[in-house]
Formats: C-alpha cells, structure tokens, sequence
C-alpha cells in the first residue's frame, strides 16, 4: 500500500512538473512571437526621404526643398540594366566600354564628380571605409567602377582621386584595388544615358558653378543590372557584403553569410538590410518547440529510472 501511495504522489509531482513545463514553454513562445511583432511593427518604413524613391512612378508631396532641389533625387531601379555599350576614358586616358568591367564579378557602381567640395567626397569616403571592413576585396570578389558625372573633368583628375582613395585601403588590399577599382571620366551623352539608367538626378547650379546632388552607390550584377541601392554618405559593410552575395547569385561569401540572408532581407524603401521578422518567428517557434519535446524526454526519462529504481 505504500508503494502504491508513493508512485500515485510521484505521478501527481510528474504531472505538475509537467504542466509547469508546459505553461512555461507558452510563455516563451508567446513572449517570442510579441517582441518579435514589435520589432516588425518599430522597423517599418515611416517614409522616405523626399530626395529618394524606391519607387520612381510614386506621386511625391510637396517636400520643402530648395527650387534647385526639385529635380533633384534618386529613383530606384532595380532589376534595370545598365548600357553596358557606354564608351568613357578610365584614368590613365584610354577609351574604355562600360561592359568591359562586368560579365564575371558584381559591381558597385558610384557616381560622383571628382572637384566636388564635399558631397561626393563623403561618399567616396563611405566607400573605402566599407572596404577596409569587409573581408571581401575590390579586384577579388567584386569590381568597383567609379564615373564623374561633370563632362568637364579630365582623366588626369581621375587619376588623382584613385591614387588617393586606393592609398586610404590597407596595404593587403591596395592591389587588388589598383586593378579592381576604377575612375572614369566622359562626355555629356554618355553620362546622361548612364545616370538615366542608374535614376540619378541632379542639377547644375551656374550662380556656384557646381552640382547639387543625391548620394548613394549601387550594387549590380555581373551582367550589369541594378540589384541594390544603399542610400547616403555611410555603408554598413554587412549590408554591402550581402548587397554583394546576392548580387552574385551567392557564387561568393560563406555558410555565415547564407544563414544572415535568411534572417535579413534587403528593404528597397530603405536601402539597408532589416531583420525578415517571418523568418525569425518561424526559427524561434522551431527552437522553442524542440525545446518542449526535449525537455519532455529528459523529465520522462528522468521519472522512468525513479520508478525503476523505487521498484
């Protein structure tokens, strides 16, 4: 009678243990799925800047901007491709096709003009400290082709800006930069099919002979269409290194990389990569399920050597 007293107080301690468990576990997943919706709902786009447009047809409200603004932004076009027959001169003077930078490699393409005093300084800027970050190389695993928008700048001035921007990487990849990153120079009609493509807009102001401009550089193919924009003066190296894996149709990057696709996915309202929030409530319903199940066995198992040994 005992013994039999005693295993129906185990049962009922298993039962509760179990039940214990079990609430717990719901607490998790709800817990999971709530932060996570909150994520999602905190990351939505709350708008884009009135000089970008990940979406060229879209009506646009008044902005605000300076008269010399209006024509100014950048319309996303994505999946666009490039002229590649565009003919311009590289930095050493030679008449040079745009195609003959793409066919194996994704590209990031920027466009700036070289005598700018600030704005596009900054987004050559932004690019070489992504460089120096990235495990990835310019010359390596991807090509850089950097074009002056000014029809008036020369190649000379092109050589300049490269040796200077290929002397800010560190000496490990100055190489491959020096073979793989490029600064081309070109005539008005080339220069405006090229930006045509691309949905760059900008404005020459004759009163302080410069440009006004939009900042950003994009990601292609290496067929040559346009696969990501990423907008600004600054480049987070992760969003450019899987800018550039999926560019590539994940020919580069490692299982790392693949398993951070799968949990970011590139926003085009944005230009940045942003957590896929499906795909990390699935992954954490898959964790917490497993968890139930294995914690169950551990705890039936655990009872069943109890009675065993009772017995």
């Amino acid at each position: 009678m005992q013994k039999a007293e005693d295993r129906r107080r185990n049962s009922g301690v298993r039962r509760s243990r179990l039940q214990r468990l079990f609430f717990a576990s719901c607490l998790l997943l709800t817990a999971h799925c709530t932060l996570l919706t909150a994520f999602a709902q905190f990351s939505q786009t709350q708008g884009n800047s009135p000089l970008y447009s990940s979406r060229p047809y879209e009506a646009r409200a008044p902005s605000g901007l300076p008269k010399a603004l209006t024509t100014v932004g950048i319309d996303q076009k994505l999946n666009e491709q490039l002229p590649l027959d565009l003919v311009f001169k590289d930095e050493q003077g030679r008449d040079v096709r745009l195609g003959d930078y793409f066919g194996k490699k994704p590209v990031v393409l920027s466009l700036v003009y070289y005598q700018c005093p600030m704005l596009c300084n900054q987004v050559l800027n932004g690019m070489v400290t992504a460089f120096k970050v990235m495990a990835f190389q310019p010359g390596q695993e991807f090509e850089v082709v950097t074009v002056s928008f000014d029809p008036r700048e020369t190649a000379s001035l092109a050589a300049a800006k490269k040796q200077t921007y290929v002397n800010y990487l560190p000496e490990a990849k100055r190489a491959g930069a020096a073979a793989g990153w490029h600064f081309l120079t070109g005539d008005e009609a080339n220069i405006k099919r090229l930006t045509d493509a691309v949905g760059f807009r900008y404005h020459f102001d004759e009163a302080t002979n410069q440009f006004a401009h939009a900042s950003a550089i994009y990601v292609t193919t290496p067929g040559g269409k346009l696969a990501r924009y990423f907008y600004g003066i600054e480049y987070a190296p992760r969003d450019l290194r899987l800018g550039l894996i999926e560019s590539a149709e994940n020919k580069i990057g490692s299982p790392v990389d693949q398993l951070l696709l799968y949990c970011f996915h590139y926003d085009p309202a944005t230009g940045k990569y942003g957590a896929a929030v499906m795909n990390l409530m699935r992954g954490a319903g898959v964790a917490t399920v497993l968890f139930i199940v294995g914690m169950l066995l551990v705890l039936r198992r655990r009872d069943r050597t109890r009675v065993a040994w009772q017995a």
